[in-house]
């Protein structure tokens, strides 16, 4: 049976390509997207998740999670991610986004089993769902899987720390000590998967609307690797949480003890094992040519077919 997902993310190109093979899996049930801010405004993350559902061909509820971290000054990834958060791919206007628009703990309380929640960026909207419906999210989710921390990686946006722990690290203190079943998926397996640039080239050549589409936006993302990173390519963080879930193979975990900084500074949003932290597992395996090869295979299947690049 098709393993049932809700998934809060703050769509963002990574998080283009997760949703896209989330939809494209048979092993998973999608039942809703939760949207909050992160790499972009939620304005901007509500009309991207519209944008990538009509890019699947699906139909799903969509909500609106947190508008901006419990405490901290709201802060984007304009550089990583663009004006829109999708980097070049175009996109309508962002519209208004209604105080009537389900948040997150409308979505998990309408389902009729209990899910696994994915959450892929900041947790924000999975901390406040907790203090308003914690009955309901004890209930629903019996599992939660977040893209979030580095351990002994290098950080994303401190030397020590992890995008979407920085945004909102009270949140995440939050969501760690309710001590949910939770699994991170940190930088330090995350960096392993990357997109090449040659692959993002072959993929702007496609003569296929979505093709082109989708290399608008990496071609973005790939500018801003070889700027801010010296890498030619760039890390598709959030796909691999979505491919754990398919395939539970392409990651190892160790149970683990954690505790988050809430200092200012580099350290803000630091992730660290600690014997006297809040228990979750954390991965520390990879094997990330599964997953890519996965990816490639539902939903960039021009890179591994010439005749598809070629429009035959």
């Amino acid at each position: 049976m098709p393993h049932p997902v809700v998934i809060d993310s703050d769509p963002g190109i990574d998080d283009c390509l997760a949703l896209l093979l989330a939809l494209a899996s048979p092993e998973l049930d999608v039942r809703g997207v939760s949207v909050s801010y992160g790499n972009t405004l939620v304005e901007n993350a509500l009309r991207n998740a519209v944008a990538i559902l009509r890019q699947a061909g699906r139909r799903l509820p969509v909500g609106v999670g947190a508008r901006r971290p419990l405490k901290r000054a709201l802060a984007v990834a304009l550089e990583t991610h663009g004006a829109s958060g999708l980097g070049d791919a175009p996109v309508p206007p962002a519209g208004v986004v209604f105080d009537f628009v389900k948040p997150l703990e409308r979505l998990l309380a309408d389902q009729p089993e209990p899910v696994t929640l994915v959450t892929l960026g900041p947790v924000t909207s999975l901390a406040v769902a907790l203090k308003r419906a914690p009955d309901v999210v004890r209930a629903k989710v019996s599992r939660h899987v977040a893209m979030i921390g580095n351990f002994e990686a290098r950080g994303n946006t401190t030397p020590y720390s992890e995008f979407n722990a920085w945004c909102d690290p009270e949140a995440l203190a939050q969501v760690l000590a309710a001590e949910l079943p939770t699994d991170l998926v940190p930088l330090d397996v995350t960096r392993e998967l990357v997109m090449s640039g040659a692959e993002i080239a072959t993929l702007a050549h496609v003569r296929d609307p979505k093709a082109e589409w989708l290399a608008a936006a990496l071609s973005f993302y790939h500018r801003f690797h070889r700027q801010y990173e010296g890498l030619d390519g760039c890390v598709i963080n959030d796909v691999l949480v979505v491919a754990a879930l398919i395939n539970p193979t392409v990651l190892s975990f160790q149970p683990t003890r954690v505790t988050v900084s809430l200092d200012d500074g580099d350290d803000r949003g630091r992730t660290l094992v600690d014997p006297e932290g809040w228990k979750a597992r954390v991965a520390t395996g990879v094997r990330p040519e599964t997953v890519r090869r996965m990816l490639f295979e539902r939903v960039l299947p021009w890179l591994i077919e010439p005749s598809l690049a070629l429009g035959a």
